[in-house]
């Protein structure tokens, strides 16, 4: 039986949500729920309105090529795709070819799949407007301006993925990168991320090398989340080897489909457009200008730590485990509630058990992102503190930590208002397991005569249930262990 393999690339289109105002406009760059309220004349496409390029939009568009180790172009050009675009009322957009350069082209970005490395050429990235957003009704199509003229960058990779879960990862990394970079929230929730999937496959023993060996290229446009583009991945492999199979395969033309998500498949929409339908031509109203090397030098200095250079940190410096570290990289938020709760005084190794179990756990149960959680990193910190300085047990600040969650209150109040605090003092300790002793005389003698040592745990237990808890554990056990002996 013929063995396949897949050839995949990606269109990754990511909102640079990080400027004040749009790529050509000085409206509002900013997600709302109300429709048409950041708008300007340009982006309505009045009569004599003219763009002017936002510099941060660029800059942080220049950020994402130097970091994808891309070349940077000498000259910054835009140019017109003159391809209808019925939610852009000029009917073009603003984008860039490859031909002059896009701000950054024949990068290379190395990413993780399943704990092996990997890599992926970017053939380029660029810089264009986004289109606005249209609500198809039964009877009528409804226009939101809110988006047309965002900034967006579009970055292409070369086939280099050969399965879904190798295309996610990519993803996933990139969105991390966008997000710790300062380029995009990158929220998929927001409408900020979407992406074009390519799919063909080839017979395996073939050389992939060879673009002749390659299959028919199927386009799947604008997968608006990493699970559809897992699902669109893997459901073309499947229909394209069942077109392979049946001999049907090559009859296939070059197409674009979209993804319908309700049937859990993709649909033909329309053969496949070339480069040259778009009719690019160089934008007449932005002129070209000349990129220095102080500026570029200036961007690349000025790039903040990654999320690779982030688990580097977390390992070698602070020791943490490979896995916490990752776990703690995962979203930029968490890893800075991480630092942040470092910079209170707490080591490393503490906060982390506490921010992968509790914390993460409770966001994820509340369904809230961890800016929306009310247990500030300040709070942590001094609940860690009460534990680290023995005022109260561990289990205590967990408890208070849970209920806090469950009753939307400050820990640190339900800690004061319990009378939390440990009894540490040792004549206070003393009588209360002698007290124990005196009330199990059985359990006594199982210790002493009969040398069950795992005894001195039950008694530990009595003497927290007597404290209601708040005995500390340690010195407890110390002395129920002390006393125990002298019975010998």
């Amino acid at each position: 039986m013929t063995k396949y393999k897949a050839l995949i690339s990606l269109e990754m289109h990511c909102e640079i949500s990080k400027t004040k105002s749009k790529v050509f406009s000085g409206a509002r760059n900013a997600y709302s729920t109300k429709s048409n309220v950041n708008v300007r004349p340009l982006d309505m496409a009045f009569p004599g309105t003219l763009p002017v390029l936002n510099k941060e939009a660029l800059k942080k568009a220049l950020t994402a090529s130097i970091i994808l180790n891309c070349k940077q172009p000498e000259y910054i050009y835009f140019e017109r795709k003159n391809y209808y675009y019925p939610d852009l009322p000029k009917g073009y957009q603003i984008t860039q070819e490859t031909k002059p350069a896009p701000v950054g082209i024949y990068g290379l970005m190395k990413y993780e799949c399943n704990e092996e490395e990997k890599s992926v050429r970017i053939n380029n990235i660029h810089l264009e407007e986004d289109s606005a957003s249209l609500d198809h009704l039964s009877d009528v199509s409804l226009i939101d301006y809110n988006r047309s003229g965002v900034p967006l960058l579009e970055l292409v990779t070369e086939p280099d993925f050969r399965s879904s879960d190798e295309a996610v990862a990519f993803l996933e990394e990139m969105r991390r990168i966008y997000q710790y970079a300062d380029i995009s929230d990158a929220d998929s929730k927001k409408g900020h991320i979407r992406c074009d999937v390519n799919v063909s496959i080839m017979d395996e023993e073939l050389d992939e090398s060879n673009p002749d060996n390659w299959g028919t290229k199927v386009e799947t446009k604008n997968v608006n989340s990493f699970n559809a583009v897992k699902n669109v991945i893997d459901y073309e492999i499947k229909r394209q080897i069942e077109l392979k199979e049946s001999g049907k395969y090559d009859e296939m033309m070059q197409q674009t489909r979209r993804w319908d998500d309700l049937e859990g498949k993709t649909k033909f929409m329309r053969s496949k457009v070339d480069a040259i339908d778009y009719k690019y031509f160089i934008e007449p109203n932005i002129p070209k200008f000349k990129l220095s090397k102080e500026w570029l030098d200036e961007i690349r200095n000025s790039i903040p730590m990654l999320p690779s250079e982030r688990i580097e940190k977390y390992v070698e410096e602070y020791g943490l485990k490979l896995y916490d570290a990752k776990v703690l990289v995962k979203e930029k938020a968490i890893s800075d509630y991480f630092e942040s709760v470092l910079s209170f005084g707490i080591e490393p190794k503490e906060a982390v058990n506490w921010i992968t179990t509790i914390v993460i756990g409770s966001i994820n149960k509340l369904e809230i992102p961890i800016e929306e959680f009310f247990i500030t990193p300040d709070i942590l910190a001094k609940i860690i503190a009460l534990v680290l300085e023995d005022k109260i047990s561990k289990n205590q600040a967990k408890n208070a930590l849970y209920d806090a969650v469950e009753q939307k209150k400050n820990p640190l109040d339900l800690i004061a208002e319990s009378g939390m605090e440990q009894i540490k003092d040792e004549d206070a300790l003393m009588n209360l397991v002698k007290e124990v002793l005196d009330e199990h005389p059985k359990e006594v003698e199982d210790y002493v005569v009969k040398g069950l040592t795992n005894v001195a745990n039950f008694f530990l237990g009595q003497v927290m249930k007597k404290s209601q808890g708040k005995a500390n554990p340690a010195k407890a056990m110390e002395l129920v262990k002390s006393l125990l002996d002298e019975k010998k």
